[in-house]
């Protein structure tokens, strides 16, 4: 499984005009090639005006699933380029349609190439990247005796607080990064002097913002 990777946070829509041309772009998280069949028909169907409604994705942890389509424009000249911004993001998991209206002004090969790589950029963008990072979720059984000194260490610290619980004892659940596991263990038995019941729940992606 992989560690942390980059995707795109959610839907993001975007809209620019070259030479007289509308590009629309719609992005989205696919984590199936299902999903992002299902996503580009329903763009298509939004737009079945357009001239054309060009697309690409790139699905899997190891990207094995990578497919562009010009829909019409010159071979090369759209759903290669958009691939191709996707992969220099090194995004996973994403599929981006880009719509065009004709203006009446040809573009020409590298016009086309650079208006698709363009407008696929500035979808990306309204979508926003995240990085989803691989965490455990940590369960410490203490004392009530330990809360307050616990409570405030973790709230200060670099491991993001889930919940706390009130039983018989208090239930506190943090997430610490997959690779960081010993070292919080080591902390929490250096706070606690080793009163703390520790123990992995699961396993859970966080996602944080890439500027």
């Amino acid at each position: 499984m992989r560690n942390n990777y980059l995707t795109v946070k959610g839907s993001g829509e975007s809209e620019i005009i070259i030479q007289k041309s509308r590009f629309l772009t719609y992005v989205e998280r696919a984590e199936t090639e299902e999903d992002a069949l299902d996503f580009i028909h329903l763009i298509k169907q939004k737009h079945k005006d357009a001239n054309h409604n060009c697309s690409a994705y790139i699905i899997g942890e190891h990207d094995h699933i990578q497919k562009a389509n010009d829909d019409g424009e010159p071979s090369g000249t759209a759903g290669f380029p958009m691939l191709e911004v996707l992969k220099k993001q090194g995004l996973k998991d994403t599929v981006v349609v880009v719509t065009r209206y004709f203006g009446g002004i040809k573009l020409g090969g590298g016009g086309l190439i650079r208006a698709y790589g363009k407008a696929t950029t500035e979808g990306i963008d309204a979508a926003q990247v995240v990085e989803r990072q691989l965490h455990h979720l940590m369960k410490l059984s203490i004392d009530y005796t330990w809360l307050g000194k616990v409570e405030n260490e973790v709230r200060s610290s670099e491991y993001p607080l889930k919940e706390i619980n009130y039983a018989d004892f208090v239930e506190v659940y943090v997430y610490t990064k997959v690779k960081d596991e010993e070292k919080f263990v080591d902390w929490i038995a250096e706070i606690t002097n080793g009163q703390a019941k520790i123990r992995i729940v699961e396993k859970e992606f966080l996602e944080f913002e890439v500027n």
